[in-house]
């Protein structure tokens, strides 16, 4: 509630958007705003928190640490109404064909396209876990959630919905 923080809740009168939409905005941009603070504080305690005490020992979760604490600050991510549109078809139709991938599967959401990056998440439905999940990138060698949300982006549409497979996926497009 520090108003120093307040500055990474953009999305605070997106009304289009959920409470956990507008929470995953809101710790993305702490995370990119303040990442030596974040990986000290809740990056540090994650592990506990999940129930999963092994990510300590992971690869990943040592190297999200490492680049958190040399990351310089970055701006911002403001909310966009047509990254949303974009987010929300694709999180839909997704979640009702049971799809997983980066494919729009209804022309519908072919045309309501609108990103220049995307990442995908399937399974946890609170923010936090969402978004520690593609920072950490367990197992994707590439990283690409990570430089993605790490990246020099502007804009993002959030989008939670329900999957048939998964229980929950969540798409972010974001815009430069």
């Amino acid at each position: 509630s520090a108003p120093v923080y307040q500055k990474a809740n953009t999305a605070r009168n997106a009304g289009y958007l959920t409470a956990s939409e507008r929470e995953l905005i809101y710790i993305a941009n702490l995370v990119r705003m303040y990442p030596k603070q974040f990986a000290t504080t809740v990056l540090a305690k994650y592990p506990e928190r999940a129930n999963k005490v092994h990510l300590t020992n992971s690869g990943y979760y040592k190297s999200l640490m490492s680049t958190l604490m040399e990351l310089q600050p970055l701006p911002a991510l403001l909310p966009d109404s047509l990254a949303w549109v974009s987010a929300e078809c694709h999180a839909l139709s997704s979640g009702q064909q049971g799809y997983d991938g980066h494919m729009r599967v209804s022309a519908t959401c072919e045309k309501l396209e609108h990103l220049d990056a995307e990442c995908c998440h399937y399974g946890y439905d609170k923010a936090l876990d969402i978004l520690l999940s593609l920072l950490i990138d367990e197992n994707i060698p590439s990283l690409g959630h990570r430089n993605i949300l790490l990246g020099r982006y502007t804009k993002v549409g959030v989008a939670i919905r329900p999957h048939t497979v998964y229980g929950t996926n969540t798409v972010m497009d974001f815009m430069r």
